[in-house]
């Protein structure tokens, strides 16, 4: 049950709130030192998502450092293709990769013993419930069907997701199972992750950006409002927030037609259009990342446009993406000084 104090589900209600709540996507990541130092004892980028020690340390020293009013788990959205036995590794300089599928493995992809897999993540929030102060939120989180999709068929990230693409015209039927069987297990991750402790989910359409307006209704809205109807049909209380990145005007109708309770949004999205959402319901977002690396006045002014764009509805402040590692701390520092600061 969430604690009244937590500011970040009291904006997933609806209210407003002044200053207005923050957390940064990838706020805990390379840019910090301590993060870096875990990260080498870890071994794997998939053992430190995966053993509850480090994954609950480098989740919480962001909080530590900064007070974030959210704490995100730390794992990574490709979980759900590693427990279908997909094969995943993340290597120096490539990022991840998987074994590419086809329209047979699709086809053939069994369901089974997931969750097992899974027990560590289970974990891992359980003890950040425990040892979060209790004002703050505590996020699950999974990557959306269609950016899940992307990796599974190229085997790789892509700069335009040109194989998944061109996977579902000549595959359509395939591409729907898989899309589908995505979000059914994703929805059942979600659920696990709300009993474990997490107080509201994000789910992170990455690549939704790539999509023409026929494919984003089927790839992004039709698997998320699935998801989503799925968890709040099992977990009634339950707070989703939708992120679908370079969606830009398809956003309009995303909040309605997926169910999600708020909508993030990425540094692209222009804020007049940005308050025009908001009269629908939270938005979060969307300082370009690259402002928090320039610092200084760029970094300022950035802060205040959202600020007066739009501190005067539900906002959760974060980033349009997520922190980069060439970041620095000091910079993030400012930038919470300067959002806590804030009155309108």
């Amino acid at each position: 049950m969430s604690d009244e104090r937590r500011k970040i589900m009291r904006v997933l209600s609806g209210e407003t709130l002044t200053p207005p709540p923050l957390w940064l996507m990838r706020q805990a990541g390379r840019y910090l030192p301590e993060y870096r130092e875990t990260r080498a004892k870890a071994g794997s980028f998939l053992d430190l998502c995966y053993t509850p020690d480090h994954a609950v340390e480098v989740t919480l020293q962001p909080i530590r450092r900064y007070g974030f009013d959210a704490a995100i788990l730390f794992s990574d959205i490709l979980v759900i293709p590693d427990a279908l036995k997909r094969n995943v590794r993340f290597t120096e300089g490539h990022g991840p990769v998987m074994d590419p599928i086809d329209e047979t493995s699709i086809l053939a992809l069994k369901p089974e013993g997931i969750m097992a897999h899974l027990a560590p993540v289970m974990e891992t929030v359980r003890r950040l419930r425990q040892e979060l102060p209790v004002e703050t939120t505590l996020l699950g989180f999974c990557g959306a069907p269609w950016t899940v999709a992307t990796y599974m068929i190229a085997g790789h990230g892509t700069p335009d997701q040109a194989p998944a693409r061109l996977f579902a015209y000549r595959y359509p039927k395939a591409f729907e199972h898989l899309l589908m069987l995505l979000a059914d297990i994703s929805a059942d991750y979600l659920v696990a992750q709300i009993d474990a402790g997490a107080d509201a989910v994000q789910i992170f359409d990455s690549w939704a950006g790539v999509l023409g307006e026929k494919e984003f209704e089927a790839f992004a809205v039709k698997p998320v409002a699935k998801m989503i109807a799925s968890v709040k049909a099992r977990r009634p209380k339950a707070r989703v927030i939708a992120f679908a990145k370079g969606a830009g005007y398809l956003l309009k109708t995303y909040r309605q037609k997926t169910g999600a309770d708020a909508i993030g949004l990425d540094w692209s999205v222009p804020l007049a259009f940005a308050r025009e959402l908001q009269k629908d319901g939270p938005v979060q977002g969307n300082l370009d990342p690259m402002r928090v690396v320039a610092g200084g006045k760029a970094l300022d002014v950035g802060i205040d446009d959202i600020l007066q764009q739009l501190g005067n509805g539900p906002l959760i402040f974060n980033l349009g993406h997520g922190i980069t590692p060439q970041a620095d701390p000091d910079n993030v520092a400012r930038l919470v000084e300067r959002v806590r600061g804030w009155r309108n």
